[in-house]
């Protein structure tokens, strides 16, 4: 019986590492370096099972490297401050920091079960006073390059708790607030913004990283970059008022259109709204805006809801054809995209179509369809090809073919001051303040004669006062504490106010790779010379819901710390890998409400941590995930089982037989190549079921007995080391008990012989016309003529060609014959 004891030998070698310093990383100009980095836990309290299946993963890829003669720097960390830790204080009557703290000290002991490679000394956390204090200092230099602004924005506010809410606070389809129940409005605060916009071509620009093609697509699409013109609309015959007018600005990337604007569209938050809404219109006005103000902008734009709107009772004028058009308000156009206003063009935009077909608009066709005539009659639908067709109803330009429409409409529109070529982004400036009181306290300081000051850098940190009391209704406690409300002008030392939002937490994971570097630096945000050598990261690992928001934030903050002199390069990481989600098994999303959360503490005291490993790189693709499976992870434990009873195992050769001997030394040398390429390609799962194969090949050794000394030690030493970044515990284990030097992981990858992974035979697969109709067995260099003659002599293959020569025969060298009859 097997005397495998995870629960007693994981917490020794874990000790043993720890003592001897063995995943300390420190500079070492004579190794190449690898930055390996996985996406830092938010301290919940718990590492729950998708923890494990991001990190171990990531862990192995990181130790794979280390084999293969990089310095590899791995470090972990804590996304500590955060929404939660608030909604603890107020729902378990405790403070942030203590639930915080509490929660990492519990989580560091449940990473260090993992038996990751992680330099603990190298920790960072986001809401140590040394960790903000350079999260500040970054707020203050984006201030000082123009990169930082301050600016009214909409929050989501509930008018019950008299308290702004973060996204997740608003619930439901009717968006109420989730204390109260309160239907959630919109309102207007000066918040503080970082300029992300200045960066939207150059983040367009994925030349210099390694990053999967989905993650890019995203983020393509996020920043949403249009070609096309600025139109200036202006107002006509305002409140009967000929000589008041006021000018509209809309963006379209479809000029060669504005023939067939015949009505326009504002956001209903425009700030022209108020002011152009005729006095019969304003209850109706106001009713909708309101109605609006309560809906989320992913809602609002929506192509699968009813269009709605209300006419404001204004008209403008379009520039140029003259025409008398209508202005309306609708929620599906949003203040954050152009200019919060549009031309309609009802005959070539579905969503225009649709609208004014409701509300009984004019649709004017100004682009005419190959083949379509006026007899044909009005359009039933809008027509939006951007390549086809040719302009009508357009003055001058009647007959332009589409292709070259737009470029002489937009020369045009500037020959006659009307227009001009405009590039535009839907990416947004990164809107950073937060009403919040567990954040990073935003260093501004309100005087009443200096207006906004950043605080002096030997002020830094600002603080957050722990004495604070928490309102049931969430609302921040910094404005109500009197001593950090309350302070001097830096300049002018009189009387003034700090600013008592703090910043987004992205803001916080936005650098926090670089603080890796030197976490107790109180000169720099990270030591210039472990900066020199360790960056930028070379691997990144983490989920792919972050492609739009930290990963371009990270993006951004690189740029900008370029810009400041601090790095000399433009990407954060030059490769990045997604891993997909573990479900429940039932094949749903977990979590406690639906009863399939799975306990990663319970299944390392039932397994240990090295099959939980090793099932975690094995059940599934990384990238994709999937389902739980409790029978599952069996397999690994008897894998692992195995690989202890071979390595124990007191070989004693009974009768060499040459074919044996030379198979497992084949079989040897073949999982060599094949774990290395797929750790190579984050191919765990494969890599294991290799493992597993080469297991049964030694397996059977051990029990013939009938390789040489020298091949059954080359397969369990190699086999031990193919399986150490998976299972780091027992194969240390098995490394010392079978006399060799600690650390198995201070060890070089296995090289394999490509002579001696050569096949001796090989079978082929014979197909007929693409269906399989046998099987041959052939030496591994015979020449592709005598594959096609071995398969053409196939009695299987002859009997489905029906007498008839085969039009063409294909050979897959060492893999199939594909006859074509």
């Amino acid at each position: 019986m097997s005397d495998y004891n995870p629960q007693q030998l994981e917490p020794k070698w874990q000790a043993k590492w720890a003592e001897t310093g063995l995943y300390r990383q420190v500079i070492d100009h004579d190794q190449p370096k690898h930055y390996a980095l996985t996406m830092l836990p938010y301290p919940s309290g718990d590492l729950h099972i998708g923890h494990w299946y991001a990190m171990t993963p990531s862990d192995a890829r990181a130790r794979f490297m280390r084999m293969k003669g990089y310095n590899v720097l791995f470090p972990i960390g804590f996304d500590a401050f955060g929404l939660p830790a608030e909604n603890a204080a107020i729902k378990r009557n405790t403070h942030p920091q203590k639930w915080t703290y509490a929660n990492i000290e519990k989580m560091r002991g449940q990473l260090r079960s993992m038996g990751a490679m992680f330099d603990w000394e190298r920790e960072a956390i986001s809401s140590d006073p040394s960790y903000y204090r350079w999260t500040q200092w970054f707020f203050k230099k984006l201030v000082e390059m123009g990169l930082a602004y301050r600016a009214m924005a909409a929050v989501d506010f509930c008018p019950n708790c008299n308290t702004t809410l973060a996204r997740e606070q608003v619930w439901g389809d009717d968006r109420h607030c989730e204390r109260c129940g309160t239907p959630v409005i919109k309102k207007d605060l000066e918040q503080w913004f970082f300029k992300t916009t200045d960066y939207a071509e150059e983040l367009l620009d994925f030349s210099q990283i390694n990053w999967p093609e989905r993650v890019k697509v995203m983020q393509t699409n996020w920043i949403g970059k249009s070609t096309g013109a600025d139109v200036v609309f202006k107002t006509s015959d305002f409140l009967e008022k000929s000589d008041v007018s006021y000018d509209i600005p809309i963006f379209t990337t479809r000029p060669d259109t504005l023939w067939g604007a015949t009505f326009m569209v504002m956001a209903p938050e425009h700030p022209l709204v108020d002011k152009i809404t005729t006095p019969e219109q304003v209850d109706a006005v106001l009713q909708y805006r309101e109605q609006a103000q309560r809906m989320s902008d992913i809602d609002r734009e929506s192509a699968d809801r009813e269009k709605t709107g209300v006419f404001t009772g204004a008209y403008a004028v379009n520039p140029v054809n003259q025409a008398r058009i209508p202005i309306w308000v609708a929620d599906y156009v949003l203040m954050g995209y152009g200019f919060g206003a549009i031309m309609a063009v009802p005959a070539h935009d579905e969503r225009d179509f649709e609208f004014a077909t409701k509300y009984g608009l004019d649709i004017a066709e100004v682009i005419r369809r190959p083949g379509r005539t006026d007899e044909d009659g009005p359009l039933t639908e809008a027509y939006t090809s951007k390549t086809e067709g040719y302009m009508i109803n357009s003055a001058e330009f009647d007959g332009t073919p589409i292709n070259e429409a737009i470029e002489k409409v937009t020369a045009w529109l500037e020959e006659q001051g009307v227009g001009k070529a405009a590039v535009n982004y839907r990416l947004r400036d990164w809107l950073i303040s937060r009403q919040r009181y567990w954040g990073a306290p935003i260093p501004i300081i309100y005087c009443p004669d200096h207006g906004a000051v950043t605080a002096p850098d030997e002020a830094l940190p600002i603080l957050l006062p722990e004495d604070v009391e928490f309102m049931p209704t969430g609302e921040s406690p910094l404005k109500l504490h009197e001593e950090f409300l309350h302070t001097t002008c830096p300049i002018c030392q009189k009387p003034s106010l700090r600013e008592t939002d703090t910043m987004d937490t992205f803001m916080c994971s936005s650098w926090y790779q670089y603080r890796y570097l030197s976490p107790q630096d109180s000169e720099h945000p990270f030591d210039p010379a472990e900066g020199d050598y360790w960056l930028p990261v070379d691997q990144y690992t983490g989920g792919i819901e972050h492609a739009t928001m930290h990963l371009i934030y990270t993006r951004f903050f690189t740029k900008a710390m370029r810009e400041m002199g601090l790095v000399d390069f433009d990407e954060p990481m030059l490769a990045l890998h997604n891993q997909g989600m573990v479900l429940g098994e039932d094949n749903e999303k977990m979590s406690k409400s639906r009863g399939n959360v799975i306990a990663p503490d319970d299944l390392v005291q039932q397994f240990g941590a090295d099959t939980v490993r090793a099932y975690l790189m094995f059940f599934t693709r990384w990238d994709q995930g999937g389902p739980w499976n409790y029978d599952g992870i069996k397999g690994p434990q008897r894998l692992l089982n195995d690989v202890w009873s071979a390595a124990t195992h007191e070989y004693a050769l009974q009768q060499v037989n040459a074919d044996a001997d030379r198979a497992l030394r084949r079989k040897t040398h073949q999982v060599i190549r094949k774990v290395g390429a797929d750790f190579e390609g984050f191919a765990f799962n494969t890599a294991v079921a290799a493992i597993m194969e080469h297991r049964n090949s030694i397996r059977e050794a051990q029990e013939k007995q009938n390789v040489t000394l020298a091949s059954w030690n080359e397969a369990i030493d190699n086999l031990l080391l193919l399986l150490a970044p998976i299972a780091p515990h027992i194969t240390e284990e098995l490394w010392a008990r079978r006399g060799h030097e600690y650390s198995i992981h201070q060890q070089a990858w296995p090289q394999w012989d490509a002579d001696m992974a050569k096949e001796d035979v090989i079978t082929l697969v014979v197909q007929v016309n693409g269906k399989v109709r046998d099987r041959i067995e052939a030496a591994a260099d015979t020449p592709d003529e005598a594959l096609k003659a071995l398969a053409l002599a196939s009695e299987n293959v002859q009997r489905h060609l029906d007498g008839r020569e085969p039009r063409k025969v294909i050979v897959v060298k060492g893999k199939l014959v594909n006859v074509v009859k």
